[in-house]
């Protein structure tokens, strides 16, 4: 699960205790007031994996996990953003995602009947730095945006982009 590498999993496999903690820090994150930074720093700083001091998050904002999120700069992250981090995503300095984003590592599997059994996918995701993301836009799992690019609102990415890359 930590480890930059795709992976293969069913829903009983995945540790519900360590899900339990980042909904617990996640709603206690929402639940600030604009004139909270300290204590939104603090939570930000007990949920994430690596959490850079340069960090702006606006409610709401939810995760499965947040050991699995690393930020390496400044990284503003806007309403509304999901982060499914089944496995490892790190976000490089100057991003800036938009309202409405989703980073999805995790994944179903395209056979009805390995879904009906639980059988899920992951695979990390990575952003580079100075990549912006437009709001409403989902990066799917296995994803790397070069550094530089630009992915438009309302896009959905499922393949990995060069360097500088803007539609």
């Amino acid at each position: 699960m930590q480890q930059n590498t795709p992976y293969c999993s069913r829903y009983t496999d995945m540790p519900s205790q360590l899900q339990q903690k980042a909904k617990t820090l996640c709603w206690q994150y929402n639940q600030t007031g604009p004139h909270q930074q300290q204590e939104r720093a603090q939570l930000l700083q007990e949920l994430l994996g690596s959490c850079h001091p340069l960090i702006f998050i606006e409610p709401s904002f939810r995760c499965d996990y947040g050991f699995n999120i690393h930020t390496h700069g400044l990284t503003v992250i806007n309403y509304n953003c999901v982060i499914l981090d089944t496995s490892p995503v790190n976000i490089g300095a100057n991003a800036f995602i938009a309202p409405g984003v989703c980073l999805a590592c995790a994944g179903h599997a395209l056979d009805p009947q390995q879904r009906a059994e639980g059988i899920g996918t992951s695979a990390p995701i990575t952003l580079e730095e100075n990549v912006w993301i437009g709001a409403n836009s989902v990066v799917c799992g296995g994803v790397t945006i070069g550094a530089g690019s630009v992915i438009g609102a309302g896009s959905v990415v499922t393949r990995i982009f060069p360097q500088e890359w803007s539609p």
